[in-house]
């Protein structure tokens, strides 16, 4: 169910400044990449320089009062909490962000039938003030995985479908590496080159790739797809330390009654 005003995309622009807005009219933004270090997650802050409207994408519930004095510091009205997919890492933070700030509301894709206030799917635009991202269905991780394109400023949010020179893992909740292969050969390295990729997870010490970094350097999804799905049909990778906990209660907005 579509409940976000479509609006015509604003004219592409690389000014940005992650400071507090670059560029200038409606193109400013405010941009923060804040990050978790027990699950290494990174969590972006996107606000409406011109609105004071913001978002945030893949909130943790252990810093979920750091963001919200983020927000109230930086005078933002923060009108959505936002999920790239049902993580098997971490609590999601979306909950608890609703209960901090009054008015925000939770997002995820319609696909896993999770609690939230708003379910989303591919092709959804998510307007907060003069700006918007688009929603790109990128399974493959998981079923419900979403990639949010900020056509504007030439940003894109991957959440686990693409790491910086990797890629999310397959082998659980309905993973599927030949899915995942065409979620993102078709829909991010299908972006303009020059996208800047911001994922939701890093584990080496990096916080931004692009598109054309990717397509040459990526060390698993550069391979044939053949070659893909062998790499990851192989990787022996351990059990998900807080997979238990953290896909009940974010099946339920992060929230456990």
């Amino acid at each position: 169910m579509r409940l976000f005003r479509p609006l015509s995309l604003l004219l592409a622009t690389r000014r940005f400044c992650s400071g507090g807005g670059g560029g200038s009219g409606s193109d400013r933004i405010i941009f923060r990449q804040l990050f978790e270090p027990k699950s290494c997650t990174y969590t972006y802050l996107i606000g409406c320089q011109a609105t004071r409207n913001a978002v945030y994408i893949d909130p943790v519930i252990e810093t979920a009062e750091r963001d919200a004095n983020l927000v109230k510091q930086l005078g933002l009205n923060l009108v959505y909490a936002i999920n790239t997919h049902l993580h098997a890492d971490h609590v999601t933070g979306t909950g608890r962000l609703k209960a901090l700030l009054p008015g925000c509301r939770s997002v995820i894709s319609g696909a896993y039938k999770a609690r939230a206030d708003v379910h989303i799917e591919d092709g959804t635009k998510i307007d907060f003030g003069r700006l918007q991202l688009e929603t790109r269905s990128t399974p493959g991780h998981t079923d419900g995985c979403l990639t949010y394109v900020l056509h504007s400023h030439a940003m894109a949010f991957t959440g686990d479908a693409l790491l910086i020179r990797g890629c999310g893992r397959t082998d659980f909740q309905q993973g599927s590496p030949d899915r995942l292969y065409e979620s993102v050969h078709s829909q991010i390295f299908s972006l303009p080159e020059h996208y800047l990729l911001y994922p939701a997870h890093d584990y080496t010490g990096q916080s931004v790739t692009t598109v054309a970094e990717e397509k040459k350097y990526n060390s698993r999804l550069t391979k044939s797809k053949a070659e893909f799905i062998n790499i990851m049909n192989n990787l022996n990778l351990p059990y998900p330390k807080q997979i238990d906990t953290a896909l009940p209660a974010n099946m339920i907005c992060g929230m456990q009654d």
